[in-house]
């Protein structure tokens, strides 16, 4: 099943995807958000409850809003894949492996939807692609142990976590290069965790203009996705509708030789198997 937060005749909604529409279902379960619903009793009555419905938008009709608009938290992995850490190091950066997850977080302004525009800031030409499986907490928990972590997953989309690259060298801390506006694009919808098994070893491709940058799985990831969970958890309660970003393979533009970053009039995609297909123009900040 897909789900997806849109905005259609004027209003935010949630609904699920039915072929190439979408039938709303903010009205049908009483909860506003699509967030407030994958916490809900209802969501576990979700196949029932969509049952026999027909689209009642076309997709190509409505406006794509970040899967969860809003999240408490996104939660980031940093260098979380071997591929990508190794090409960090043959870059010339010099970085070890940690024992721990190292992560970061971004703020929910800084997401942009699919078919929304990424936005280059005017303080910088470096902005950088990173292709990523999103990882939506459904249960929501503290210390959640990493035997029962995939419990706690409602669903998967596709994430790219644009990066502002010469701020996020600022400082020893990547944050201000990883926040800005517009920059962090989510969707195009939530495959719910009963599509894809636990661990399921997902293709992840990055395009730039049709051309592939990243060709890579989810299998060189370094820290597991219950891991992140396992980790995140001892530092803060997660809620319903929070967010992990789980990493980007190798293939980033910064380390290229010449270094290569997304510029207006581009267009980029994620493309992750069994998941879909985020597309985002890029644009230049007014």
């Amino acid at each position: 099943m897909k789900l997806m937060s849109y905005q259609h005749a004027g209003r935010e909604t949630w609904g699920v995807v039915v072929g190439d529409g979408v039938a709303e279902l903010a009205t049908r379960t009483g909860c506003a958000t699509l967030a407030d619903f994958i916490g809900s009793p209802g969501y576990a009555q979700r196949d029932a409850l969509v049952a026999g419905l027909a689209a009642e938008a076309k997709l190509a009709d409505v406006a794509f809003l970040p899967v969860i608009p809003r999240p408490e938290k996104i939660v980031c992995a940093v260098r979380n894949y071997m591929d990508h850490h190794q090409e960090v190091l043959a870059a010339g950066m010099q970085r070890e492996l940690s024992e721990q997850p190292p992560i970061f977080l971004r703020v929910w302004r800084s997401q942009t939807a699919h078919n929304g525009p990424i936005v280059r800031p005017r303080v910088s030409e470096s902005l950088d692609w990173e292709g990523e499986l999103a990882v939506i907490i459904g249960q929501g928990g503290r210390d959640i142990s990493e035997a029962d972590a995939w419990k706690h997953v409602a669903g998967y989309s596709c994430y790219n976590d644009a990066s502002v690259r010469e701020w996020q060298f600022h400082a020893k801390q990547i944050a201000s290069g990883k926040n800005f506006e517009s920059t962090g694009a989510f969707g195009p919808w939530m495959v719910t965790a009963d599509e894809i098994a636990p661990g399921r070893e997902l293709k992840l491709e990055t395009r730039l203009n049709g051309e592939t940058v990243q060709s890579s799985h989810t299998g060189h990831m370094i820290f597991s996705i219950p891991r992140l969970i396992q980790y995140a958890s001892t530092i803060f309660t997660l809620v319903p509708g929070d967010v992990f970003a789980t990493g980007t393979p190798a293939g980033v533009g910064w380390s290229k030789k010449p270094p290569r970053f997304m510029k207006p009039g581009d267009t980029v995609e994620v493309e992750i198997e069994a998941v879909g297909l985020l597309r985002n123009p890029v644009t230049a900040q007014d």
